[in-house]
């Protein structure tokens, strides 16, 4: 993995997270950036991705409050879950970039209904 492929998963990453801008706002967690809604503090946050370097970490901390979203998603994007809230990604083709956004949709809704 070069770091450029693994610079392109994170901007692509960023492309599926930017469509939910301006509602969700830049923060960070740990120094990690992160969007969240406007005005959460600590760990209220909806998604942050952090690069390494051979894959780039997404947390989804809302994933593991909404395990059945989780479990809706294709199994190619369930074996990228790394831990509770991680997702590890080393490459995102198209497919797999559409599981994900399914995904997100779902857990946007949970994570705006939880404001409400």
């Amino acid at each position: 993995m070069t770091a450029a492929n693994v610079e392109q998963v994170e901007e692509r990453l960023w492309a599926l997270l930017d469509r939910y801008r301006p509602e969700l706002v830049d923060g960070t967690i740990y120094g990690v950036p992160a969007l969240v809604w406007p005005g959460a503090t600590g760990h209220d946050y909806f998604a942050a991705l952090k690069r390494g370097k051979e894959k780039v970490g997404l947390y989804l901390i809302i994933a593991d409050r909404y395990p059945e979203d989780v479990a809706l998603a294709a199994e190619a994007l369930q074996s990228r879950r790394t831990g509770r809230a991680t997702f590890s990604f080393s490459s995102l083709d198209d497919e797999l970039a559409a599981e994900l956004g399914s995904l997100l949709d779902r857990l946007l809704v949970r994570y705006r209904a939880e404001r409400a």
